[in-house]
């Protein structure tokens, strides 16, 4: 059985490690609207952040050397799930696998149950920036 997350309004890191547990333990994870996750802090910094891990490269060969860092809101979440499981090590990999993050809602999950993630939910967060938004300041198209 899949379990499927609608990641609005929950706060990146809490859900990237609550779903990372919840794989880790053999669920099959879809994340739903990836574009309305929220990351709690300054704006400025947060771009400054995500901007400077996009721009890593090296002098001489910027195509060619890495790491490469994703633009698009899905993929910055399941960039952030795998930094929490041993992707490299067989069950890592396996858990890794069973993760699905969608922009927006798919046609084929509209109108199926959704599960609340309670620990994910923003607490006294005065500051924030959706995902979203960080990854068309990034040059994202979605």
């Amino acid at each position: 059985m899949v379990t499927i997350i609608d990641g609005e309004g929950l706060v990146l890191g809490r859900l990237a490690s609550t779903v990372s547990k919840r794989l880790l333990d053999g669920e099959e994870i879809t994340i739903i609207n990836a574009e309305k996750i929220i990351i709690s802090g300054n704006k400025d910094f947060i771009y400054a952040k995500y901007k400077q891990r996009v721009d890593r490269a090296s002098i001489s060969n910027p195509r060619d050397l890495g790491p490469k860092y994703p633009r698009r809101p899905d993929d910055i979440f399941r960039r952030t799930v795998r930094g929490m499981i041993p992707y490299r090590k067989a069950h890592g990999r396996a858990a890794y696998k069973n993760l699905k993050v969608n922009v927006g809602i798919p046609k084929e999950l509209e109108g199926q149950e959704v599960v609340e993630v309670e620990q994910a939910q923003p607490k006294n967060i005065t500051k924030s920036m959706e995902l979203g938004t960080v990854s068309k300041l990034l040059g994202a198209k979605f």
